[in-house]
């Protein structure tokens, strides 16, 4: 029912105009003033009569003399144009229903339909209702501008967010074929355990997160490969805690918005070299409510990856005002020995 209000809500709202206007009308020249009682076989004729009328030289002006205005923008060819059917309409009109009431025998009605006062009545209220519906045209024009400007807007959206997306790509191949050439180089036995698991993560890569949205356990499935990568890379030498807490059932996110923090930690914070280095993970979610949480230890800063690293991170900034628009939060702390980042999302 809604859809079919909204596909035809111009039509409907012309039909409940004239239905408002004839019943208004009808009602007028129904209304008993001196006790009489109404013939109502005669108002139907003149309401009639005049709903007639007043649609056909609307729609005249709506579809034809209207949009030749709207054109040319030459009021006064408008003007001369309009009136002259304007004119000879409506007097064709005040002489039907003086017919009409003549016929009928509504011999009270014959001097009033003959005096000045009718006549000028007619014409300015002939007008007014052919401005009114006039007017709807424009705002039929305003409505369609909007939803184009709407539907221009969101595939402009759409488009810049395949953009940000096609980025993330190969710069997960990048971060991905450096850990495997890594472990081939030093002739690991993990070699294929990482190539299925890249084949896996390559997998969600190219279909699933095509879609809008995924659920948030393929999400946590992709992180948990990614972080099994990185274990192996590192022969599990670094201390890594991921944790998952609350229901994630039924839940759908935009794919690969937590990739990059995850990237970010094990890329500057992690090292075979260093010390005491670390890693921690934490998802926790209540309800529609999702809290995602890295923290890292840090290592000397690289100028290049630096670099990286920001763009890595203003395409996820920008991917989360498009999918995300004042949905969430981004907090970010900075310290001498730690760096943690920490996004709160409303998953509507």
């Amino acid at each position: 029912m809604n859809i079919f209000i909204q596909r035809n809500r111009i039509l409907l709202l012309h039909l409940a105009f004239w239905c408002v206007y004839f019943s208004f009308f009808l009602y007028q020249i129904t209304f008993s003033r001196h006790g009489e009682e109404p013939d109502y076989d005669t108002a139907f004729w003149d309401a009639f009569a005049q709903i007639g009328t007043m649609a056909s030289l609307s729609y005249l002006n709506y579809f034809f003399f209207l949009p030749r205005y709207l054109k040319s923008q030459k009021f006064w060819r408008y003007f001369f144009e309009f009136i002259i059917p304007f004119v000879v309409l409506i007097t064709a009109l005040i002489y039907l229903k003086r017919y009409i009431y003549f016929e009928e025998g509504e011999f009270n009605h014959k001097g009033f339909l003959y005096s000045t006062k009718f006549v000028v009545q007619s014409y300015i209220g002939s007008l007014f209702i052919v401005i009114f519906v006039g007017m709807l045209r424009f705002a039929e024009d305003w409505f369609e501008l909007e939803a184009k400007r709407k539907e221009i807007e969101n595939e402009k959206l759409m488009a810049e967010l395949r953009f940000l997306k096609a980025q993330i790509n190969p710069h997960f191949l990048f971060n991905t074929l450096n850990n495997l050439y890594y472990l081939a180089f030093t002739n690991s036995p993990n070699t294929t355990e990482v190539i299925a698991k890249l084949s896996q993560m390559m997998r969600y890569m190219i279909y699933d997160s095509n879609h809008a949205t995924v659920p948030m356990s393929k999400e946590i499935e992709y992180m948990e490969n990614y972080i099994s990568l990185e274990k192996l890379r590192l022969n599990n030498q670094i201390p890594i805690n991921f944790q998952v807490t609350g229901h994630t059932d039924g839940l759908m996110i935009v794919p690969l918005i937590f990739i990059t923090f995850l990237e970010n930690a094990f890329k500057h914070g992690v090292s075979n070299n260093a010390e005491n280095a670390w890693v921690n993970i934490y998802i926790d979610v209540e309800g529609k409510q999702c809290t995602y949480k890295v923290e890292n230890s840090k290592i000397p800063k690289n100028t290049n990856n630096e670099e990286k690293s920001g763009i890595g991170l203003q395409n996820l900034q920008r991917r989360l005002a498009l999918s995300y628009p004042d949905n969430y939060e981004l907090k970010v702390q900075d310290e001498n020995d730690k760096y943690s980042v920490e996004l709160n999302i409303n998953l509507v």
